[in-house]
């Protein structure tokens, strides 16, 4: 291909038209006049010898082509902006540049109070642009990273890719205060006997936690399924049913009253949260300043609160009993 003879114009063109579906607003999101934006779309299908849009009645849809080059001009964009966007050195008092992060409700939760803290402080024109985990962005870890700039994800995941751990956690129960089924503590027969809800359940969407409880055949009662953490807690208040969550999260919940933590009664291996970033970052000096804000939240984060009577000690850093 002839890359000088390309108009990298054409590109925004491009993407614009796909996302919208329509020239006039196409045309509108870029700046552009509705004619301009026609001549546009007359270029980008005589390149591509496709019609890229069909009408449809009043609306237009992507032909096959066209769906399948959404995403790819998503990623080549951002390959570009950060392109022109590099500078030898990296100035974040002034800096205007845009991050995207893709990271849970999870760790924005845990992770977020310190980190917009020290954005706000050290970056104030920075800007952070947060997306949320799904089986596409973890399935192709590399590709998605292509595309932003970090991954906020637990070891297990991710493999073969630059990382750094940035804080570690545990797996606790959660359930109701008053739930009358939910003794002090919990016997490894409970955790057949009571009913659960639990954060994702796909083969590739998973806790680590529930993972384990399956692979060490225990057979328990699902009756929920939610694709999030942060909505967990509140549905348990008044709730017989108990689920597994982050202690630093549930620990935000509990301070509240209406629930309670309960220790698991078999040894579960404890969440290291890391952030993953693509090989192409590494003499990016903006993206090493991400990280190290990133790993610098994390510090101030503290060590995990004991659960009331936990008898962890320094040779069992998970704290869970045998």
């Amino acid at each position: 291909m002839d890359l000088p003879s390309i108009d990298l114009n054409l590109l925004v063109a491009l993407h614009a038209l796909l996302r919208e579906r329509n020239v006039t607003r196409a045309g509108e999101a870029i700046g552009l006049s509705q004619p301009a934006m026609s001549a546009a779309l007359g270029r980008l299908r005589r390149h591509f010898g496709d019609d890229l849009l069909m009408r449809d009645g009043q609306r237009y849809n992507l032909t096959p082509l066209a769906a399948s080059l959404l995403d790819q001009t998503e990623v080549a964009l951002r390959y570009v902006e950060s392109t022109f966007a590099a500078r030898p050195v990296f100035s974040a008092g002034t800096s205007e540049r845009e991050f995207t992060v893709v990271m849970s409700d999870y760790a924005v939760s845990v992770l977020g109070r310190p980190l917009f803290a020290l954005l706000e402080q050290r970056a104030p024109r920075v800007r952070l642009r947060i997306r949320p985990t799904d089986r596409a962005t973890v399935d192709d870890a590399a590709a998605t990273l292509r595309g932003i700039d970090l991954m906020v994800m637990p070891r297990g995941f991710i493999a073969d890719l630059p990382s750094a751990d940035l804080y570690r956690d545990r797996w606790v129960v959660l359930c109701a205060a008053d739930n009358p089924l939910v003794g002090d503590t919990l016997q490894v027969d409970d955790l057949s006997r009571l009913g659960w809800i639990v954060s994702y359940d796909a083969p590739t969407q998973y806790t680590p936690a529930d993972k384990h409880l399956d692979i060490a055949g225990i057979t328990r009662d699902v009756g929920v399924v939610m694709d999030n953490f942060l909505a967990l807690p509140s549905v348990l208040i008044g709730s017989r049913r108990v689920a597994i969550l982050q202690k630093r999260l549930a620990d935000q919940w509990t301070v509240h009253g209406g629930l309670r933590i309960l220790e698991l009664p078999i040894r579960v291996p404890e969440l290291i949260e890391a952030i993953w970033w693509h090989p192409s970052r590494r003499t990016d000096p903006a993206h090493r300043w991400l990280q190290q804000l990133f790993l610098e939240a994390a510090t101030l984060l503290g060590p995990l609160t004991p659960t009331t009577g936990d008898d962890s000690n320094d040779d069992d850093p998970a704290g869970f009993p045998s």
